[in-house]
């Protein structure tokens, strides 16, 4: 008898999950251009402002992150760096809006081209963008230790990793920008 009250049970919660009801599908109102223009760009610029050498006619100073809170504002903006690339990537999110174009088309891909250039290779795309968590989480680990050399080296890396991208599909065509990726050793 409690065999079958198990086989029952089993039966019930099975049947159950296959009933679930599907999770509703998320809005995608952002384009990846206004992902890039509105968190990442801003906070990437946050981040590589936090640790600097400045050399000008006072002499070499450092800039760098002190107390606590100057500690913790960084992280807040690692977080965006963090969790943006999960919304770049987002099955069915549109490149740019209909009436967004290049600036400079003699340089930059059309939103189309990049569009292209993504839905050719979706599983790259979506390295790249791992690419920039994975410096990211370099970055929250030197924050973390409160460690701002540390900092200063993975803000390279966060560099790197944008550019390798912007690279590939936002200006492949610039060859100034190839050869200084080539000199600095970003590679694809």
């Amino acid at each position: 008898m409690k065999i079958y009250f198990w086989v029952l049970l089993a039966g019930v919660v099975m049947m159950g999950m296959g009933c679930a009801p599907k999770p509703p599908e998320l809005l995608k109102t952002a384009t990846i251009k206004d992902i890039m223009d509105s968190m990442v760009d801003p906070n990437g610029d946050f981040i590589f402002e936090s640790v600097q050498q400045i050399a000008d006619e006072k002499g070499v100073r450092e800039k760098a992150p002190k107390t606590d809170e100057e500690w913790e504002e960084v992280r807040h903006h690692l977080f965006v760096l963090l969790e943006a690339p999960n919304l770049l990537v987002m099955e069915g999110r549109e490149i740019a809006r209909p009436e967004d174009h290049s600036r400079n088309p003699q340089v930059e891909n059309e939103p189309e081209a990049v569009r292209k250039l993504v839905a050719a290779d979706r599983p790259a795309f979506i390295r790249r963008a791992r690419r920039l968590q994975d410096a990211a989480a370099v970055a929250m680990e030197a924050v973390n230790a409160k460690d701002k050399d540390k900092l200063f080296k993975a803000i390279t890396g966060i560099d790197k990793a944008c550019e390798s991208c912007h690279l590939h599909y936002w200006y492949p065509n610039d060859q100034r920008a190839q050869q200084a990726a080539r000199e600095e050793g970003i590679t694809d």
